[in-house]
């Protein structure tokens, strides 16, 4: 169900409504877009090195398995679309490096493609808006002025994380809420940031909203009785809504789906997060 004159999609109407505390983001995809285009470096990396295994794939195959991997594993953190990667050179017969070095060459080429980008919302030559989900920063002061505290929880590493929420000028929303990957991986999760802020603030059902363009923080907002905003986010164009992002959403169990925070009004009505 539409709301109507919207592109908000409600799919589960009889999530609890007025009860909202605490806001949680994802970053990449959610709130920046900085680093879209990433699978264009990441899946070729990964072809690359499956290649020099004794498989006899073609590029095309390998393609296939690769995004097939990659885009099942969105959301968690970086480190285990590596470790899948060592593993399946592991099946192919070859020998994998430590899924951290594959990690390190993957941000070093990541870097290569976005550093213009971070460089120029540094000089100010262009306006964060372009690289940001459209609405972004006029939801983030919404609930700010409606005195919810933001949480912000990335599988990208911190470091970047807070290089790049920097350049954006987002930072202050989160204050020191930053959280974000780390090579320890094995202690940090979004599951872990999602039951620590629920612990700590002793959240009850329907006060945490979630935003998230990705099925890993929709699951684990949802199994903790949050609500659950799917950001089928077109991150190219900035103007459809992602179809495969929108059903992998769903099926995550997202309570709302939208393609970005333009329809603000409306969708700050239906969580009925500010009041009249």
């Amino acid at each position: 169900m539409f709301i109507p004159n919207t592109r908000i999609e409600v799919i589960n109407s009889s999530f609890p409504r007025g009860r909202v505390r605490v806001g949680l983001f994802d970053f990449d995809g959610t709130l920046s877009l900085i680093r879209e285009g990433w699978p264009e470096i990441m899946i070729p990396m990964m072809v690359r090195h499956l290649a020099k295994t004794p498989t006899t794939e073609t590029p095309a195959e390998l393609t296939s398995r690769v995004e097939e991997f990659v885009m099942r594993l969105n959301g968690k953190q970086t480190i285990y679309q590596m470790i899948q990667l060592a593993d399946e050179i592991r099946k192919r017969g070859g020998t994998p490096l430590d899924p951290l070095d594959y990690k390190h060459e993957y941000h070093d080429l990541l870097w290569k493609r976005i550093e213009g980008r971070v460089a120029a919302l540094d000089q100010k030559s262009i306006d964060s808006e372009t690289l940001t989900v459209p609405g972004s920063l006029p939801l983030l002061q919404r609930l700010t002025g409606a005195k919810l505290p933001l949480y912000l929880a990335s599988g990208t590493d911190r470091v970047y994380v807070e290089n790049e929420i920097r350049a954006l000028g987002l930072a202050s929303f989160f204050g020191a809420h930053i959280y974000g990957a780390i090579d320890d991986y094995k202690n940090f999760s979004k599951k872990m940031i999602i039951e620590k802020v629920v612990s700590e603030l002793a959240l009850q059902p329907g006060e945490l909203v979630g935003f998230g363009d990705g099925y890993v923080e929709i699951e684990e907002v949802k199994k903790v009785g949050g609500i659950a905003v799917g950001v089928a986010s077109d991150e190219q164009n900035r103007t459809a809504i992602n179809e495969w992002k929108r059903n992998r959403l769903i099926q995550a169990g997202a309570d709302i789906i939208v393609p970005d925070y333009r329809d603000l009004d409306a969708l700050l009505k239906l969580l009925e997060i500010e009041k009249t």
